[in-house]
């Protein structure tokens, strides 16, 4: 897949392509969901990134690797998920990323018939 990621519109195109994505809200935001759960949220700590939930061995690969994508304020700390500026560099690992977050939190059926993990 092509095309950035610049904006919060980007991420939510992207993650509606996901099988059985659909938007709801979110504490008070809609955000894409799968198995009634959220896996992308914008960041209401900072306007340049959104959150994406991701395992916290993830995590910590994601923050040594690339620091100027994947960051975390005080308040994500110990929580499985970071912050991803938008713009990156590597749209598709934060195709990637996403994609992990919606089969984390996608029902057996739907990782049955999504397939392996991304």
């Amino acid at each position: 897949m092509t095309g950035t990621l610049d904006s919060w519109d980007d991420i939510v195109a992207f993650a509606l392509t996901l099988p059985e994505t659909y938007m709801e809200s979110f504490y008070g935001t809609p955000c894409p969901k799968v198995n009634k759960k959220a896996f992308v949220s914008p960041s209401h700590e900072a306007a340049t990134s959104f959150h994406v939930r991701c395992t916290h061995d993830e995590k910590a690969i994601l923050l040594e690797t690339d620091p100027d994508t994947f960051w975390q304020t005080p308040h994500y700390e110990g929580w499985p998920g970071v912050l991803i500026r938008y713009g990156s560099d590597d749209p598709e690992r934060v195709r990637t990323v996403i994609k992990r977050a919606w089969w984390d939190r996608a029902s057996k059926a739907q990782r049955v018939a999504f397939g392996d993990r991304p």
